[in-house]
């Protein structure tokens, strides 16, 4: 038997308390790769934060990060009607259902944010959507994750041409699938765009499938409540006329400002951890770079910006 399937057998509040020690333990780790991360892209991102309130973000991105983890693996360790017991509320989920009925398919954009791993099943109950699989690192927790995912009702796809293809059929034929479009593309796979008004790699499958397409595009999130009871489900309508635009440029800036809407509400539950800015114009990789490199550079792009972004809640 797969060892890793001996986290059926432990109780999620056992395992979200050795999430927050361990978030307790790298929070206090100055060198660790995670809080380091994590600063760059809240100095990239210019939040325009003091330094108590970023030593706070940060806190809540570590623990939330480090529960999301743990949250997962329970997910893949249990049957799908585990997960779907764990959902609480559904917000705006007559846009779901709109998407899910339009006669030219739904892609669900679905981000780096909450717990998305949880709600897996309970999208799945909806159809049997095709997801693209990419193999995680390690033989037993790739058959792990793997046999996790296979419980479900999708069709699990490689992350290739043959891939892109199955999904295109799919929306074709009326069906659904979901895509995480804020991963770091090949750079044969992207465009340079802002996001968070950064200037970085961008993926333009989502936006290429929807301009092909003119399939629903419905932002989905998993976000864990407040008084650690379950998690929420948020349904966010995507109508901007651009995300449909024929320009990859165009279509995927608007993808990015549309995800920027989902995850503001809920900043502390998004994977800042996640090296999202590898590929920066004038810049290269930040995570390569020394403090007073990127405090130039957030300096200048500053300088250089005249619309200011909505504020983000830094209290969820």
């Amino acid at each position: 038997m797969n060892p890793y399937h001996l986290f059926k057998y432990v109780p999620l509040s056992l395992l979200q308390g050795l999430a927050h020690i361990v978030a307790w333990i790298v929070m206090r780790m100055s060198d660790a790769s995670l809080v380091r991360t994590i600063g760059i892209n809240i100095t990239l991102t210019d939040l325009n934060l003091s330094e108590l309130q970023k030593q706070k973000l940060t806190k809540a991105i570590v623990v939330n990060q480090c529960l999301s983890s743990v949250e997962s693996i329970k997910s893949w360790a249990m049957p799908p009607k585990w997960s779907m017991e764990q959902i609480r509320d559904i917000y705006n989920k007559d846009i779901l259902l709109q998407g899910l009925a339009d006669p030219n398919g739904m892609l669900a954009i679905i981000p780096h944010l909450g717990t998305w791993e949880m709600m897996n099943a309970w999208l799945n109950q909806f159809g049997s959507p095709t997801i693209m699989y990419k193999p995680v690192k390690g033989k037993l927790i790739n058959e792990f994750v793997l046999q996790g995912r296979q419980r479900l009702n999708a069709t699990l796809v490689p992350t290739d041409g043959s891939g892109v293809k199955a999904i295109f059929k799919t929306l074709k034929q009326g069906g659904f699938s979901m895509v995480l479009p804020d991963h770091v593309p090949e750079p044969s796979g992207g465009v340079i765009v802002p996001f968070f008004g950064v200037e970085t790699l961008t993926s333009t499958l989502a936006s290429k499938l929807a301009s092909k397409t003119n399939c629903a595009l419905v932002g989905v999130s998993c976000i864990r409540r407040s008084d650690g009871q379950g998690f929420d489900i948020h349904c966010y309508k995507f109508d901007d006329q651009a995300l449909y635009s024929r320009d990859s440029a165009v279509s995927t800036y608007a993808l990015n400002q549309a995800m920027e809407r989902m995850i503001r509400p809920h900043c502390s539950h998004y994977m800042w951890g996640y090296r999202r800015f590898k590929h920066l114009p004038n810049l290269g990789n930040p995570y390569n770079s020394d403090e007073k490199t990127i405090a130039a550079y957030v300096l200048n792009k500053r300088n250089s910006t005249v619309e200011l972004d909505p504020p983000m809640d830094l209290n969820n």
